[in-house]
C-alpha cells in the first residue's frame, strides 16, 4: 500500500515515514505544494496525509484539484489548524479524516488502515476471494486451511490485484505501485515480473493460480 505524506515539517514527515514504512507502508514525501501537486498528477496513492499549510499554496487547494481529478485516494488531514471551518470545509472537499497535530503515530496508522479498508475492502479486516482468505490485519494468505507464505512484495501485490479484480494493470503500473516514484528511474519493470512469477508459483502450488491472468501486450488481471 502506497501513503504520500504531504508535510512541511521534515522531522515529522520522517517519523510518519519510518513509523508507516515499519508498518509495511510504501512512503513518499512532499513537502511543498508544488511537489505535491505533481506527485498527485503523475502518481495513486491508497491514502494522502495532507498538512493545510504548505510554502507555496494551501492544502485545501490540493483537496479541491483531487476533487476535479476525480482522484480516488483517501484523504486524511493532519494539520495544526483546529479551526472548525477548516475542518469542515476540508471534509466538504472530500477529505476522509481529520487529525490535529500532535497525535500519537500508532492512532494516524489505525486510521490509515481503516480508511484504506473501507475504500478497497467493504470496511472488513478479511478479504475473501474465492478459495483465499486474507487477513489484511495479519497479513496473512490461507486457501482453505493451508497458509499460502508470501514476501511483502507478494503480499501487497495479491492486495492490488484484488482490490482491483477484473481490471487490466499495466506493468507500468505495478512497478509504481511497488515502488513509487522510483519507478521512472528504472531502466525496466523485470522486477515487476520477477514478483509476479514468484506470487504465481506460490499460487499454484494451493491450486488458486487460474485467477492471476496475463494480458498479453497489455499487463495482468486478477478474475474473480
Amino acid at each position: 500500500m502506497k501513503i504520500l505524506i504531504i508535510e512541511d515539517e521534515q522531522e515529522l514527515a520522517q517519523n510518519i515515514a519510518d513509523y508507516l514504512s515499519g508498518e509495511s507502508y510504501l512512503c513518499e514525501h512532499a513537502a511543498t505544494f508544488d511537489q505535491a501537486m505533481d506527485k498527485i498528477e503523475s502518481f495513486s496513492y491508497d491514502c494522502i496525509l495532507l498538512d493545510l499549510m504548505l510554502p507555496g499554496g494551501s492544502g485545501l487547494e490540493i483537496l479541491e484539484s483531487l476533487k476535479k481529478q476525480n482522484k480516488q485516494e483517501g484523504v486524511i488531514i493532519i494539520s495544526a489548524k483546529n479551526a472548525i471551518d477548516d475542518k469542515v470545509k476540508g471534509l466538504q472537499l472530500g477529505a476522509d479524516d481529520y487529525l490535529a497535530k500532535p497525535f500519537y503515530l500508532s492512532e494516524l496508522s489505525a486510521r490509515v488502515y481503516s480508511i484504506i479498508r473501507r475504500k478497497q475492502f467493504g470496511n472488513s479486516n478479511t478479504v475473501r476471494q474465492n478459495e483465499l482468505e486474507i487477513d489484511l490485519l495479519g497479513k496473512t494468505v490461507k486457501a482453505g486451511n493451508q497458509a499460502i507464505n508470501l514476501t511483502k512484495k507478494e503480499f501487497d501485490l495479491l492486495l492490488f490485484f484484488v482490490g482491483n479484480k477484473n481490471r487490466v494493470i499495466s506493468k507500468s503500473a505495478l512497478a509504481e505501485h511497488l515502488s513509487g516514484d522510483l519507478a521512472d528511474m528504472l531502466d525496466n519493470h523485470d522486477f515487476v515480473y520477477a514478483h509476479i512469477k514468484n506470487l504465481k508459483k506460490k499460487l499454484n502450488e494451493v491450486h488458486c493460480d487460474n485467477h492471476l491472468k496475463t494480458v498479453y501486450g497489455t499487463g495482468y488481471k486478477w478474475e474473480g
